[in-house]
């Protein structure tokens, strides 16, 4: 079923649901191509799905294979009945015809902890929730479970939200090399190398334009965040100018987090860690994904796991109490027992914050093209992590879900109490603006009534340099909205 050149034709005959019922099918055919059409002419395709209303009557039908068409009917209803209805029919078909059952059954969006923490707020106990979201969404026992305790770990967190600060986030979209399984927007050392001391100038230039208009509108600076790519890919001076823009031109006395993600252990030296250390950082991350060096060599990285285990001692030595680590389980090549090494010993390293991400599937990422290649029992990776993390006082604190993710499992940040990453679980719940300096940036703004508007800055270095200015022009709606959110404190 996995195939990179499948394009199975899926019919929509009286209605547009396009969107969910591509991503009921994504459960199932999670790098498949869909080519969507409004009759039944795919009816001699060894595959298909109909997704039909024909008067009062919702119709699906699903051939795979070449096999018997497979087909269920019910009633028509109102818009939002019939999207769900034919929904759960296709689901229910494939379920069966493919022997998957997806654990987050027909749960397709990407914060799952956000239903629960809903219905919480509704003043529905656990039983309720549990049973509201089984009947709908058909989530397994052990994902309900998971997604509760992350709510109840993360709500108090959410309940001291002050939505008139903001959050601030520096792209820094450059690594070493591109690991196999990345689809982000970042640029190799030897690519971008040239374009390095401009792109620094540019996003200087950005962060006292953002500081300005901070300035201006009498707001506050909550958490910062610099994310990429890989920030350590730069050098020290030029990570110490980004910082000291940062500590010159904003408020820094009620931020009440600063991360910055070292990322990769092959771009981490004592020099950085210091400049971080100085300029006011208090968490960092350091990410091997595995300590396996078979694994590190497939994926394209040029560090060993003895090196990720002296990054991570060296932040330790230096002075930094809260340090967090990211893992990936269903890595290609990776065995449960591998993973379960890698866990084990970070756990003894004593970070303060561990997060396990479940492989994805991106079309922009180099493995997309091996996929049929990746055996690995992801399922079993992660099981192990919640009952190993939370064995060792980790609580999952924040959780999200992707398109294309391995066996249809999620990531989950599980931090010891009192060491939650605030950003994490801002940028998830979508509650406080955000704003993005720097390449490929996303600026969230929420505005007092509630609704968000996304900023994008430009995904290659050499646009956001060339057309900067023409970027800029779009900070008047990023200060227009903080005027309306400032005018609340008054």
């Amino acid at each position: 079923m996995v195939n990179n050149d499948f394009k199975m034709p899926v019919a929509l005959i009286g209605n547009s649901f396009k969107y969910e019922i591509e991503a009921i099918l994504k459960l199932f055919f999670n790098t498949a191509r869909f080519s969507f059409i409004t009759d039944r002419s795919c009816e001699s395709a060894d595959s298909f799905v109909v997704a039909e209303i024909r008067n009062d009557l919702l119709i699906a039908d699903v051939k795979l294979n070449g096999g018997n068409i497979v087909h269920d009917s019910c009633q028509a209803g109102s818009d939002e009945h019939n999207e769900f209805a034919l929904c759960r029919m296709i689901y229910h078909i494939l379920c069966k015809e493919t022997g998957i059952t997806p654990p987050w059954g027909m749960m397709t969006g990407i914060r799952p902890v956000k239903k629960v923490i809903e219905l919480m707020k509704e003043g529905r106990d656990k039983k309720e929730i549990f049973s509201k979201l089984s009947e709908k969404y058909e989530i397994s026992a052990p994902k309900l479970d998971i997604a509760y305790e992350t709510a109840v770990n993360q709500l108090p967190i959410l309940d001291k939200i002050d939505s008139s600060a903001v959050s601030l986030y520096v792209s820094i979209p450059f690594c070493p090399t591109r690991c196999s399984y990345c689809s982000f927007v970042s640029h190799s050392m030897d690519s971008a190398i040239k374009l390095m001391p401009e792109y620094i100038d540019a996003l200087c230039r950005e962060l006292v334009i953002i500081s300005n208009i901070v300035r201006e509108t009498d707001t506050k600076i909550d958490t910062i965040y610099f994310g990429g790519g890989t920030p350590t890919s730069i050098s020290a001076g030029d990570l110490k100018r980004i910082m000291e823009t940062i500590a010159d031109n904003f408020d820094l006395d009620n931020v009440r987090e600063y991360s910055v993600e070292a990322g990769r252990p092959d771009t981490i030296t004592e020099e950085k860690l210091r400049v971080i250390k100085e300029l006011g950082a208090q968490r960092i991350s350091v990410n091997p994904q595995t300590l396996n060096d078979d694994v590190l060599r497939v994926i394209g990285r040029q560090h060993s796991g003895a090196d990720a285990i002296k990054a991570f001692e060296l932040a330790k030595k230096i002075g930094f109490e809260n340090i967090n680590t990211d893992l990936i389980a269903g890595l290609p090549t990776e065995s449960a027992e591998s993973f379960r090494n890698t866990l084990d010993k970070m756990i003894e390293l004593g970070p303060q914050s561990i997060t396990v991400h479940t492989l994805t599937l991106k079309r922009a990422a180099n493995l997309f093209e091996k996929v049929e290649n990746i055996k690995n029992p992801a399922a079993e990776m992660v099981d192990y992590s919640i009952r190993k993390l939370m064995d060792n006082d980790f609580l999952p604190y924040y959780m999200y879900r992707q398109k294309n993710t391995v066996d249809n499992l999620e990531n989950i940040g599980y931090a010891k109490k009192g060491y939650e990453c605030y950003y994490n679980i801002f940028i998830m719940d979508e509650t406080q603006t955000i704003l993005g300096a720097g390449c490929a940036a996303s600026t969230k703004l929420v505005y007092p009534n509630g609704k968000l508007t996304r900023i994008h800055n430009y995904k290659f270095p050499y646009e956001y340099i060339s057309r900067f200015d023409q970027l800029m022009e779009k900070k008047k709606e990023v200060t227009e909205c903080l005027k309306k959110i400032s005018s609340l404190k008054q």
